[in-house]
């Protein structure tokens, strides 16, 4: 029970690799605020927040839920303004919910780009602004980002998602030297494989043989945040990097399919490829 008096907002949180990293926080101690817009079931989409809520409950911690439509304003307010009324702190700010959209420009319009701009990069933004002072006033805290190490190589054929996408991964670079000061810091985490959610069984991205398990980036997330004053400051860093660093060696656990050896997530297209397919 590290996290023990720790409380995290994870946004996403009703599926997914926001679930687990719930469901993780929650096991090593910490009380969770949890925001997504799914609160009734739906045929469409598993999972609802409050079947996570009741989760996280029956494991002996606190939950709250708040239904948050990340790309608006006032509902990211209202999370961080709840956070404070009922816990009195934030200690761990979780930045999962994410928009895809693996098209070229061509194939981008204006809807798409404003969705994935606003869903990623927006809402860590608008998110973090509201949960850093509360966190320079209690001289600690973590922000994870759930974005990719930048690499500009990788941007034909993803260039809208990429620019949301690595503009996560500069905010989390840039918080963590304003907030070095006062004992907090801020990261970003990504996949070295594809993980099994609903975005990647919506968008086919292979099967899976292919994925891993949304465990992993929920066991690296929690070992990012345990350490205090933080082992890693405004790094952009891969899920299995950061377990290899805290001595796991067995990545096999994590396979969707038993003996499977998904390959590494591969940005870089080859001619004629699709995107979407990669």
């Amino acid at each position: 029970m590290e996290l023990a008096g720790k409380v995290a907002i994870v946004t996403g949180a009703s599926r997914g690799i926001g679930r687990a990293i719930a469901m993780k926080l929650s096991a090593e101690g910490a009380d969770l605020v949890l925001a997504a817009k799914t609160m009734e079931p739906d045929s469409r989409l598993p999972g609802t927040l409050p079947e996570v809520a009741a989760a996280v409950e029956k494991l002996g911690r606190k939950a709250l839920a708040v239904r948050t439509n990340v790309r608006e304003t006032a509902d990211l307010e209202r999370l961080v303004a709840e956070t404070l009324r009922v816990f009195g702190r934030v200690d761990y700010l979780i930045n999962n919910a994410g928009a895809l959209w693996w098209y070229p420009v061509a194939q981008t319009p204006p809807k798409k780009f404003d969705l994935v701009m606003e869903v990623n990069v927006r809402a860590a933004f608008i998110l973090s602004h509201l949960v850093v002072p509360a966190m320079i006033a209690q001289k600690s805290g973590h922000i994870v980002n759930m974005s990719p190490p930048i690499d500009f190589d990788v941007l034909p054929g993803r260039v809208g998602y990429l620019i949301s996408k690595f503009g996560m991964t500069m905010l989390a670079m840039g918080l963590a030297a304003e907030l070095a000061p006062h004992g907090a810091t801020a990261n970003a985490l990504w996949p070295r494989t594809i993980i099994e959610s609903q975005a990647t069984i919506n968008f086919g991205l292979g099967d899976r043989s292919q994925w891993r398990d949304a465990s992993i980036m929920a066991d690296a997330t929690f070992e990012l945040v345990r350490h205090q004053p933080a082992k890693h400051r405004g790094q952009a860093l891969l899920d299995e990097d950061v377990l290899r660093g805290a001595g796991v060696t067995d990545f096999g656990q994590y396979a969707c399919v038993p003996g499977s050896e998904p390959a590494e997530l591969t940005w870089k297209l080859d001619a004629g490829q699709s995107p979407h397919k990669a």
